[in-house]
């Protein structure tokens, strides 16, 4: 049963991101909100926390706003203020949204508040599996990337700034940051789900491969 502050952040939500590119709409942030949340029915911790960082994670992803960082945490606190969220919720929500981020993981926190890991890890299976390589090229497409090129090969020693410009092929992104995720999950519940979506992506690739290859 959802309570009055979780509908109100719905559909502040649906109504922020309405028109947003499909891998990070609202169908996205419902496909982690409720990731998040049956991730936190094995592993515990404060579920109106877990909550609404799910629902607020990408109210305003960096790449869609000139690389603004703070964007998201702004919109983000002025909402839980006006819809008068404690302050400590806030803050802790604020938390999650800041320290979720994969390009953001050599900033982030030695020993990660359960729910930030539960978030980040819903977060991440998203990206992952079947959704996973339909967002990818999803993304690639709205960017105009080329899908591959044989002859660019995929960089995976990117620095944060480099990773935040790359305009690589869709599937040297598999390679860059997809491919990693399955070993970056923090609890077990996630490990579980990823290797199975993990496995899915290799089997992808190899009929990719055989495919541009024209392998019959």
């Amino acid at each position: 049963m959802k309570n009055h502050i979780t509908l109100t952040t719905i559909n502040f939500v649906k109504e922020k991101l309405e028109g947003a590119e499909a891998g990070h709409d609202w169908f996205h942030i419902e496909r982690v909100w409720k990731l998040s949340k049956k991730i936190a029915e094995k592993e515990g911790g404060n579920l109106e926390v877990i909550e609404l960082s799910a629902l607020l994670h990408d109210i305003a992803d960096p790449k869609f706003h000139n690389g603004d960082e703070t964007l998201a945490l702004k919109i983000s606190k002025d909402f839980l203020e006006e819809i008068h969220v404690n302050a400590e919720l806030i803050e802790h929500v604020l938390f999650v949204i800041k320290n979720i981020s994969f390009k953001n993981r050599a900033e982030a926190p030695e020993n990660p508040p359960l729910e930030l890991q539960i978030v980040q890890d819903a977060d991440r299976l998203d990206a992952i599996g079947a959704i996973g390589i339909a967002r990818t090229f999803n993304f690639g497409g709205f960017k105009n990337n080329l899908m591959y090129h044989p002859e660019i090969k995929p960089n995976l020693g990117m620095n944060k700034e480099e990773y935040k410009k790359s305009n690589g092929t869709t599937i040297n992104h598999f390679y860059e940051k997809l491919l990693l995720l399955k070993d970056l999950m923090n609890t077990e519940t996630a490990k579980r789900i990823a290797s199975e979506r993990h496995n899915f992506m290799l089997q992808f690739l190899d009929e990719f491969y055989k495919e541009w290859n024209v392998e019959l």
